[in-house]
């Protein structure tokens, strides 16, 4: 997000981090604000009601306040009436915040329970999954599959293989897309997770699997280098050959032989 919404964000992150230091509050925080996303999702009038700039501050908190007084713990009632009292640059920007907290309160909850880094591994990992995975994709992205049986089959595919925060979000990528590929959500969600300890995602590609010493001096160089700490998601693809290719958000390193070769071939048919 940017201009207005972008510093309206960063407010209301500062005052989820302080919601969040229970791990049990910060998992209730986390499915609450994902309701909160799909109420604003479902009623655009209350969305644009929430973001409208030209509304006393008073009343868009009383508004909140009447709807979900009640409804939800007291920590998640102030974070929306934070949110609502707030300025955004567009009435979806407020849905899509809430999305972004309720990722964050999550992963906080994760890493209270000493398992964000498996957080992590396990929504890239589901994320390949899917990719490569054509009916379970499609099974899962189908909107007109109700509700209750993508859940009953995630819980059947993934109940007691991954962590219960990972099903957790998982489930909600796959039942509540909001306009994205499941993959795509499950890679957001992923970055966010990662971006709640601050640390950046290496996505690395070899030809075969690192030793936990090649991991390590890999994570300590690329820390060194980005100024962050390194979460690394390995994928092992032989068409790599040898060496190694390092995606960082925007940015792609590229010391694989397969590119040294390909550059060697475009210079032969120069």
């Amino acid at each position: 997000m940017r201009g207005a919404s972008g510093a309206a964000l960063a407010a209301a992150r500062g005052q989820l981090a302080a919601a969040v230091a229970d791990p049990w509050a910060a998992a209730t925080i986390g499915d609450e604000l994902f309701a909160v996303a799909a109420l604003l999702d479902r009623e655009p009038g209350l969305r644009r009601a929430l973001a409208d700039p030209t509304s006393p501050v008073g009343a868009r908190a009383g508004l909140v306040r009447g709807l979900l007084g009640g409804r939800v713990s007291r920590a998640t009632l102030d974070l929306t009436v934070a949110l609502a009292s707030l300025r955004w640059s567009a009435p979806g920007d407020l849905p899509d915040a809430a999305e972004h907290l309720a990722v964050l309160a999550t992963s906080a909850a994760a890493e209270g329970e000493g398992q964000l880094d498996e957080l992590e591994d396990e929504l890239f990992r589901f994320g390949r999954i899917v990719g490569g995975e054509p009916e379970l994709r499609s099974a899962l992205s189908n909107s007109l599959l109700p509700a209750e049986h993508k859940s009953g089959l995630l819980e059947a595919l993934l109940a007691g293989k991954v962590t219960p925060t990972a099903l957790r979000l998982i489930t909600q990528a796959a039942m509540h897309p909001r306009g994205r590929s499941l993959d795509a959500s499950l890679e957001e969600y992923a970055r966010l997770a990662a971006g709640w300890r601050q640390r950046l995602i290496a996505v690395v590609r070899v030809a075969t699997e690192l030793t936990a010493s090649q991991r390590a001096r890999l994570t300590a160089a690329l820390s060194a280098t980005y100024g962050h700490d390194i979460h690394l998601n390995v994928v092992i693809d032989p068409a790599v050959v040898g060496g190694m290719s390092v995606q960082i958000g925007d940015e792609f390193i590229d010391g694989s032989v397969a590119s040294r070769l390909a550059q060697v071939r475009r210079r032969l048919a120069a």
